[in-house]
Order: structure tokens, then C-alpha cells, then sequence
């Protein structure tokens, strides 16, 4: 089973398999049609309090992980991702966020997640 997380803008590649938005807001200045998803599943982003507070900081980037771990906690959470990991049975994962740091995303945490058996 493999996950890989991209930007959404970047054009589709050959191994992306099912391509999903995970961010919580559509990505600005991009179509539905340009952005080649097989689905957008926003319950599985982060709050947007979390979000604000996180503000794309590095810095906060660890203490912003502890706190989303704990959101992935709440039900409808916890069933977005079993719709992730139902996805991940069928073949390669593709997440998708519009963020320009990939590493320091809701995105690259989920990837982790997804990766790790279930907790």
C-alpha cells in the first residue's frame, strides 16, 4: 500500500492512482476539471482554528501535529480516514494539497498515518 502526498497543482503522474484533495478550503485559482481528483474528502483536514493558529509556520510544524493527531481522534475523522483506507486497498494513494511546504502538511501527516498500522 502506497502513499505519496503532492501539490494539486502539479499535473497528474502516471503512478498517482487515486488522486484526493485533503485540504478543508479548494485550492485558489484552480478548476475542478484542472485538478484531476477522484475525490475531496475536507473531513479529514485539520480545523480551521488549527489551521489559523498553524499558519504554515515550521517552526510550529511539531506542536501543530500533536494537536491535529488529536483532532484525527473525533468520529468524523476517524471515518474519513477509514475512506482513505479503503481507498489505499484499491491500489496506490495520491493526497492532494494546495500547500507549497508538502513536509510540513496536514497532507504529509496523514501519509504517516495511513502508513502505520491502525492505532
Amino acid at each position: 500500500m502506497s502513499v505519496t502526498v503532492r501539490r494539486v497543482y502539479e499535473d497528474p503522474a502516471p503512478g498517482d492512482g487515486t488522486r484526493v484533495l485533503v485540504d478543508r478550503v479548494w485550492p485558489r485559482g484552480l478548476t475542478k476539471e484542472a485538478a484531476h481528483l477522484d475525490e475531496w474528502i475536507k473531513d479529514v483536514a485539520p480545523s480551521g482554528t488549527l489551521r489559523t493558529w498553524y499558519g504554515h509556520v515550521p517552526e510550529r510544524f511539531g506542536e501543530f501535529r500533536s494537536r491535529y493527531l488529536a483532532e484525527l481522534d473525533a468520529p468524523e475523522r476517524q471515518a474519513a480516514l477509514d475512506r482513505l483506507r479503503r481507498l489505499m486497498e484499491n491500489g496506490p494513494l495520491t493526497l492532494l494539497t494546495a500547500t507549497r511546504d508538502v513536509e510540513h502538511s496536514q497532507a504529509a501527516v496523514l501519509a504517516e498515518v495511513l502508513s502505520e498500522p491502525r492505532r
